[in-house]
């Protein structure tokens, strides 16, 4: 759906894309960035805050830590906060969320696919275990990882009210919800105006993984790749517009960073393809790797790049005809060839 800027509009003569030139002075308002310290490997992380239509809006949270919830009480009017948006449920983005549910009064909206990892929470990760052995990991490696997971409070807990972003949030925030699936099946851009919160869809300079999950709506292995191209054609309704990311300050553009995700994924896969055909991912992690991944979680984000790559192996085209759609493909052309041969 499209929301338009709530609030009092002004005549601007010739405004393309407004109804009868019609457009909202607030929507050239930008969200004021956070930057939250994290104990994880990605760093610091960000989360912006804006009025909208009078109300105070917060979209992601930053992590489950004592030092979190102090930066939440000294930047944050919590009395005045009344909508918590969410990205997507990864710790350092709605880690803080129960939390806020507790000391605020804010309605609280998480992806919908989010909202049923938590309902079938126990159920997906026995699914997503079945996955890793199919993939050749062994059951002590899993018991691991099993460990590491609730050791490292990677499900920190929901609030026990919430609501669906795609189809709760109140028209009058004038927020358009862009779904743009690929480093998870949930991942939701936030749009308003000249600005779009993007969560860890967008970063400069990092590789965001492109999270091995089951699809709890078919019980098959969510499909990240055909997902991420889906979303590269989505992601071009908010060119031009400023990028408000969730890791890293800024984002020199949505092009830039496509085109590094692309370079970074295709020389990836021309390293790893003399492997691709002969052995399990599990069996390919530990060649290529050896010794040096002893963190079961690295070992899952690895083993999550690794399946990506074979599904773009599988089917090249794909990928090119969505590059080509956003006219991308000639910058990437020689790159893709060598690795897709």
């Amino acid at each position: 759906m499209s929301r338009r800027c709530p609030g009092v509009f002004t005549q601007v003569p010739g405004q393309k894309g407004s109804s009868n030139g019609l457009v909202d002075p607030r929507c050239d308002m930008l969200p004021t960035q956070h930057t939250v310290d994290t104990p994880y490997m990605v760093g610091p992380v960000h989360c912006y805050t804006i009025d909208l239509d009078g109300e105070l809006t917060l979209f992601d949270t930053g992590p489950p830590t004592g030092a979190g919830e102090q930066f939440l009480r000294r930047h944050i009017d919590l009395g005045r906060l009344r909508h918590v948006i969410v990205t997507h449920c990864h710790l350092d983005h709605y880690g803080l969320s129960s939390w806020l549910d507790k000391h605020s009064e804010a309605s609280i909206y998480f992806p919908s696919r989010d909202i049923q990892k938590v309902l079938r929470h126990d159920e997906r990760l026995e699914k997503m275990y079945g996955l890793l052995g199919a993939l050749g990991f062994s059951g002590t490696y899993l018991d691991r990882l099993r460990e590491s997971f609730y050791r490292d409070v990677m499900f920190p807990p929901f609030p026990q009210t919430y609501l669906s972003a795609e189809e709760d949030i109140p028209e009058r925030l004038g927020i358009e919800v862009l779904s743009c699936p690929g480093h998870s099946q949930s991942d939701l851009v936030y749009t308003n105006g000249n600005w779009a919160v993007t969560g860890d869809i967008l970063l400069r300079g990092i590789y965001q993984s492109p999270l091995l999950d089951i699809d709890l709506g078919s019980g098959q292995r969510f499909n990240n790749y055909q997902a991420y191209c889906d979303t590269l054609v989505t992601l071009m309704r908010i060119r031009g517009k400023k990028i408000l990311p969730g890791h890293r300050h800024r984002v020199e553009s949505v092009d830039a960073t496509i085109l590094f995700y692309i370079k970074k994924t295709l020389y990836r896969i021309a390293q790893l393809k003399p492997y691709i055909g002969d052995y399990t991912v599990a069996q390919i992690i530990k060649r290529v790797f050896g010794d040096e991944l002893k963190d079961p979680f690295h070992v899952y984000l690895k083993a999550s790049e690794i399946v990506f790559m074979k599904d773009l192996l599988e089917t090249p085209e794909t990928l090119k005809n969505a590059l080509k759609q956003i006219a991308l493909f000639d910058e990437v052309a020689a790159d893709f060839e060598r690795a897709a041969a």
